[in-house]
């Protein structure tokens, strides 16, 4: 990619991450629909994986003392066994098609969040067993969907949980499950080290713009914040599903 589409991604990430600072999630998935207009699925979403480690894991760090280590491991189990299922069904799909798929599950997760659960109640489930079930949902979605942070939030109620320990022990599980989509990617031949000069770029912005999100937390209108950005990423959703939809069924 040339100097001023790094230029866009780098800017995207720095208020996606400030995004995530101030609103507690999104940032992620809105992240991953700006890199589809730029990359395939199977290059952006190992890319994306790569700085939500980042993002994730410097949360991890800042709330490790209220970190719940029991959830994350059970969530962790399946990640890896699962994930590989999942890279096959996205080998197997056309470019356009998965980037259309991945449109309309950035527009349940943005509009509908409660219709991607099929009416169920995940904060009522058993914990034990909901985190197990989790990691293996999001093991198949880490490698065909890519982001999963709005899926998984109502996972994490109705455990009695501080707001720290919600924050650190959901950005573990997050941080988990992009460390197990690069593995995979990895193991299957993706080809980090030609993208390492976006890969730094990107982490290193992401990094700034929690600190800066982390100051602003107290100064910004959350209500017109969160109303951008449902409208931006609603715009780049549609692009996706209209462009690349039509691209997958033969129509452009």
């Amino acid at each position: 990619m040339d100097g001023f589409e790094l230029s866009i991604l780098c800017a995207v990430a720095l208020a996606t991450s400030i995004l995530s600072a101030i609103v507690g999630m999104a940032g992620g998935i809105t992240l991953l629909s700006a890199m589809l207009l730029f990359f395939d699925p199977l290059v952006a979403i190992p890319i994306h994986g790569v700085v939500q480690l980042v993002s994730n894991g410097s949360r991890t760090v800042i709330q490790r003392r209220h970190v719940e280590w029991w959830i994350f491991g059970l969530y962790a189990i399946p990640l890896l066994p699962l994930g590989f299922i999942g890279v096959g069904i996205a080998q197997q799909l056309p470019p356009a098609g998965l980037k259309c798929a991945i449109g309309v599950f950035v527009m349940l997760a943005t509009w509908a969040p409660g219709a991607m659960l099929a009416g169920t109640h995940p904060e009522r489930s058993l914990p034990r067993r909901r985190f197990l079930v989790l990691g293996a949902v999001v093991g198949v979605l880490n490698t065909t969907i890519g982001a999963t942070g709005p899926l998984i939030a109502p996972f994490f109620l109705n455990l009695g949980l501080a707001r720290q320990g919600v924050i650190g022990t959901k950005a573990a599980c997050q941080a988990a499950g992009h460390l197990a989509k690069i593995v995979i990617f990895g193991a299957v031949g993706f080809a980090f080290v030609p993208f390492l000069l976006p890969l730094l770029l990107l982490s290193a912005v992401t990094v700034v713009g929690t600190a800066i999100g982390s100051q602003l937390l107290d100064h910004v209108n959350e209500t017109w914040f969160v109303r951008l950005y449902k409208g931006v990423l609603s715009l780049i959703a549609i692009r996706l599903i209209v462009w690349d939809g039509l691209a997958a069924i033969g129509l452009r």
